[in-house]
Formats: structure tokens, C-alpha cells, sequence
């Protein structure tokens, strides 16, 4: 007598569609990441590199998801090489985030409750396949460069060092640190389904969760929608510029690459935060200008230029305009997660809500805003050599921007509570 096919009822038929459903979520992250990265490497002209456009694309992808490359240079005996890469572009990561989370929740939607036991099944199904899909993006993270000097130069010393350099076939390179990469991967995929669970609205908790989500989840979707905005506003921006003031290739590409870099900075400065950092020799990352000046300018003595409201709007005047923006957003989200709360939350919580929910939010931007870049060459032990060596280093002060996090979102928080309360709110009786 013939067994009959199982069906999609069965414990088996339930784990292969959580497979299956994680193996898109995944998949569709990465693709998402893919995209972007491409198209921003093509507008800073990565597409003109010799045979090695895929390579970088997979570094890019890797860095976006949290990996590690390191870059590596052989220039023999004659010459030694250093480097060093410390950055994520955050455009690449923000879009793979939305991506993975939207589709890992939309599954859950359609359940009245969820077990704990199904969201953890669900979690760990994506957390192994991205790690898995990460490990196999790595492997093609690794390509050399040729390296050349002299030639066109004029100079007869570069010109002796290029011959000599030639004669050695030098090379720089880079390569992705499996170990770090998959390490710093997995806090970036719990990070992001952690993240999509406390912002949803829609999407049902296991029964223990279920009475936190009221102090938990309008302030999560609110700071959400504060990182956005300032994405939205810096988008428009960039294209205002890319179709004023020429150049829309090398705008573009920070747009499509480093855009939450330069205006989550912006909303750290904007409340009072700081960063600090330098830029030395001929290259530099894509940033405004008015950012690159205050790096390159004097610094203190450990040759360090602060970057907060006054170096910046000691460059340009508008950078005052930072914290009336950063006023009206901050207020706005407040105002939003006080009406997503339910109308019996005394104003205080509210403030208080907001307050940490803002302070939190920091604590995960500002670091991510890092970047700390070096490459240097030296021939003959002599030193380094100023047109192959450089240097761009941007670091968050950290605690000082939670700080001034924490105290915005109980301020403005409690503002925005009182205003909530002229507006109808979920919970309240006529």
C-alpha cells in the first residue's frame, strides 16, 4: 500500500518552508546589497579596474554586512607595503537591512500569535544561511592590483624608484578576514532581526513579549523612522547638487555608497555630538567638502581635527542649520511614537521611553560611522612616498553623543507627549 505524501502540515513540511522562506529573506538581502553596490561602484569608476570590478563588488558587499578586508601589498625586497580599511557603506547595509527584515517578517504576519519556539526555528534558519551565503562572498573578496610608479612623473627619483618597482612586478591588493567577517556578520544579521521584530507593528510576539511592547515598540519605530528621514533628506540633497554644481558621478557615488555616513553624522552633530579625525596626502574618501577641510585643518596634539557644530560652521555658516533641523526631526519622532502609544502612558514614561530608545539608537550609528583607512609605501627604507601613501581616519566620541541622545529624547520626548495629547490616540474613548 503506497505511503501518502506529506504534506505541508507535517513537522517536515513546516521546517522546509521556514527553509525555504529564510533562503529567500537571505537571498534577497544579498541581492538587494548587490545592486546597490554595483551601481555605486560604477559611478566612482570601479568599472574601469583591471578585471577586478567583481572582487571589489564582493568586498563592498562584505564590508556592508559588518566583514573585514584587509588590504596587502608585495612590492619584493626593494619596497614594503602597509594597509589598513575600516568602513561599511551604510547605503549597501541600510538597504540589505530593510530588505532581510521586510521579508523575514512577512511570513509572521499572517499569524494570529507566534511560539517562541517557531521565531527562534525562523531566526536561526536566516542566521545560518547568511553566515553560510557571507563565508562563500568572501572567498571571491580577494584580488591584486598592479602597482605602478614613474614613468610620467619628471621626477628622476621616481623615476628610478618606478623602474626599479617595475622590475619586481609590485602589487597591492586586498582579501576578506573570514574569521572577523563571520564574527561581526552575525552580530549585524541578530542586530537586523532584532531590529525588524521591536520596529513592526504588525508582527506578533511569543505571550511573555507581548506586555513590553507597548514601552518598547512606538519609540523603536519612531528612531527607525528619524534614521530614514535624514537618509530621505540627505537623498535629495545629493541630487540637488548632483544636478547643480557638476560632478553627479563622484555625488552619486556617495549617495549610493556612504549616504547614512555623512547624515547620521549629521544628526550626531546636529544634537551636540562630535567626531573626530584627520585626512593626509593626495586621497581621501568621498565626503562634502565642507567635512574634508575640517579633517585636513590643524589639529590638536595628537594631530586629531574635532568635527562638531563650530569647526564645521567655522568652514561653512549653514552647518548651523544642523541643529534646527535635528530639533524638528527629533521632535517629530516623538511626536509619532507618542501617538502610537496608548493614550493611558503618562507623559513622563513617554519622555522617558524616548530617552533611552534615542540613546540606543546613537550607541548603534555612531560607531558604525567609523572609518579609519591607511596605505603607505616605502622604498629602499627611506619612507613613505607621497603619491602612494595616505591616510583618512574618522572616529565617533561615542559617549559624548549618547549622552546628548539621551537628554534630546527626554526633552523633546516629553514635548512631543504633550502634543499627543491634543490628537485622538490608539486606546482612547470619546
Amino acid at each position: 500500500m503506497p505511503t501518502p505524501a506529506r504534506s505541508s502540515a507535517t513537522p517536515a513540511g513546516r521546517y522546509a518552508r521556514v527553509v525555504l522562506q529564510a533562503l529567500a529573506a537571505v537571498a534577497a538581502g544579498f541581492a538587494a546589497m548587490g545592486v546597490v553596490a554595483v551601481l555605486g561602484l560604477w559611478a566612482a569608476g570601479a568599472a574601469d579596474l583591471p578585471g577586478g570590478f567583481g572582487a571589489v563588488l564582493a568586498a563592498v558587499v562584505v564590508m556592508a554586512a559588518g566583514g573585514k578586508v584587509e588590504l596587502s601589498g608585495d612590492a619584493g625586497a626593494l619596497a614594503g607595503t602597509q594597509g589598513e580599511l575600516t568602513a561599511m557603506p551604510l547605503t549597501v547595509t541600510l538597504v540589505g537591512a530593510l530588505v532581510t527584515g521586510f521579508c523575514f517578517l512577512r511570513p509572521l504576519r499572517h499569524h494570529a500569535v507566534t511560539a517562541a519556539r517557531e521565531l527562534l526555528l525562523r531566526a536561526a534558519a536566516v542566521v545560518v544561511l547568511w553566515l553560510a551565503a557571507l563565508a562563500g562572498l568572501s572567498a571571491f573578496a580577494r584580488h591584486d592590483f598592479p602597482l605602478t610608479l614613474g614613468g610620467d612623473s619628471g621626477d628622476p627619483l621616481m623615476d628610478l624608484f618606478g623602474d626599479l618597482l617595475d622590475a619586481v612586478n609590485p602589487t597591492v591588493g586586498f582579501r576578506t578576514d573570514l574569521g572577523p567577517t563571520l564574527f561581526y556578520g552575525l552580530l549585524w544579521i541578530l542586530g537586523v532581526l532584532v531590529i525588524a521584530l521591536l520596529v513592526s507593528r504588525r508582527t506578533p510576539l511569543p505571550s511573555r513579549l507581548v506586555r513590553h511592547q507597548e514601552a518598547v515598540r512606538p519609540a523603536a519605530f519612531a528612531m527607525l523612522l528619524l534614521l530614514l528621514a535624514y537618509v530621505v533628506v540627505g537623498l535629495v540633497i545629493g541630487i540637488v547638487v548632483a544636478a547643480t554644481k557638476g560632478h553627479p558621478a563622484d555625488t552619486f557615488a556617495v549617495l549610493l555608497l556612504g549616504l547614512p555616513n555623512v547624515t547620521w553624522l549629521a544628526l550626531g552633530v546636529g544634537i551636540g555630538g562630535s567626531w573626530e579625525g584627520r585626512v593626509d596626502g593626495p586621497f581621501g574618501l568621498p565626503m562634502p567638502q565642507i567635512l574634508d577641510a575640517v579633517l585636513r585643518g590643524d589639529g590638536d596634539s595628537s594631530g586629531l581635527s574635532t568635527v562638531d557644530l563650530s569647526s564645521l560652521a567655522a568652514q561653512d555658516a549653514r552647518a548651523w542649520w544642523l541643529l534646527p533641523v535635528a530639533g524638528v526631526l527629533v521632535l517629530g519622532a516623538a511626536f509619532l511614537a507618542a501617538v502610537r502609544s496608548p493614550a493611558r502612558m503618562p507623559v513622563g514614561r513617554h519622555a522617558l521611553h524616548l530617552g533611552v530608545a534615542f540613546a540606543l539608537t546613537m550607541l548603534v550609528a555612531a560607531p558604525v560611522t567609523l572609518v579609519d583607512a591607511h596605505f603607505g609605501l616605502s622604498v629602499l627604507g627611506i619612507g613613505d612616498l607621497d603619491s602612494l601613501g595616505g591616510e583618512v581616519v574618522l572616529r565617533p566620541h561615542v559617549w559624548k553623543t549618547t549622552g546628548f541622545a539621551l537628554l534630546w529624547g527626554l526633552v523633546l520626548g516629553f514635548l512631543g507627549g504633550l502634543l499627543a495629547t491634543r490628537v485622538r490616540r490608539r486606546g482612547e474613548v470619546e
